[in-house]
Order: structure tokens, then C-alpha cells, then sequence
């Protein structure tokens, strides 16, 4: 999953809407759990990737440890 957080992000709701629904077949709802945790990981990654990124600043727009 090469996707961009926001499209994570929005594939997930659409798949908590259809879990939430309960209009799915079990088979389909087990997969799309599945699919779901994938989505939850990925979107996990790329925040704390953000953090740590936003945890460096620099005058210069190089990255390093932000001392306040």
C-alpha cells in the first residue's frame, strides 16, 4: 500500500462504514477487517514518520532535534 495518509485515511472510513453497516456477508467483512488493520498500520507509520519529522527544525530546512 503506496498510498499517501489522506488516502489511507479515506479508504479506512469507507471500510468502518461498510463494517459498521452489517449489511456484508461474514467472508466479505473478515476481509475487509483485514484490509482495514493494513490501513490502520500504514496511516500509524506515516504519523509517527510525521512526528519525528516535525520533532527537527531547523532555520536552514535542514532536519535536526527541535530545542526549544
Amino acid at each position: 500500500m503506496s498510498k499517501n495518509f489522506e488516502d489511507n485515511l479515506e479508504n479506512l472510513e469507507s471500510l468502518v462504514k461498510e463494517l459498521e453497516s452489517g449489511d456484508i456477508p461474514l467472508e466479505d467483512a473478515i476481509e475487509k477487517y483485514s484490509e482495514a488493520m493494513n490501513l490502520i498500520k500504514e496511516c500509524d507509520k506515516a504519523l509517527n514518520e510525521s512526528k519525528e519529522k516535525i520533532a527537527k527544525i531547523s532555520e536552514n530546512g535542514e532536519l535536526k532535534d527541535f530545542k526549544p
